[in-house]
């Protein structure tokens, strides 16, 4: 059996997490930046932290069977509050339930719409095309992204 435990980002192994974040598999489906190293990630999961006592939104690091499986978060980015999912390999599998626990949080926190923003290498999804109010091309950071716009369910 699967158990997905969120935990705050400062809390997970922080040299499984740079391992993660540093593997070319994951980073093409990202924002393009230099890998990190050690000081890079403190700054980074600092600067997460600061997001997360920010109204509107949570970050948090993700644990699989006590397995380090990688963070997820509500952020707000350009204007808008975004969903952040952010996996291992190994658990891309559980990314749709990942999902479903971020809109039940973003339901709490009082949202009527929050966006995804997927990388232009990812393929389409159908069941994100399906519930989405919109599904548009957005350019940010110089970088094409297929982007949902989803309303988000009442509390």
């Amino acid at each position: 059996m699967i158990k997905i435990e969120y935990t705050n980002l400062q809390d997970l192994d922080q040299g499984e997490l740079l391992s993660i974040l540093n593997k070319d598999k994951i980073r093409e489906h990202l924002v393009s930046h230099d890998k990190f190293n050690e000081q890079s990630l403190a700054e980074w999961v600092s600067s997460k932290l600061s997001v997360d006592s920010a109204k509107g939104c949570k970050v948090r690091g993700i644990r699989v069977n006590g397995a380090v499986a990688g963070w997820c978060g509500i952020q707000f980015e350009n204007e808008s509050y975004e969903l952040a999912v952010v996996l291992n390999e190994a658990y891309w599998g559980i990314g749709t339930a990942v999902f479903k626990d971020m809109m039940i949080w973003a339901s709490e926190l009082g949202h009527g719409i929050v966006v995804l923003h997927l990388f232009n290498t990812r393929p389409e999804y159908k069941f994100l095309t399906k519930i989405a109010s919109r599904v548009y091309e957005s350019t940010m950071f110089g970088q094409k992204y297929t982007s949902y716009e989803l309303r988000v369910p009442s509390a």
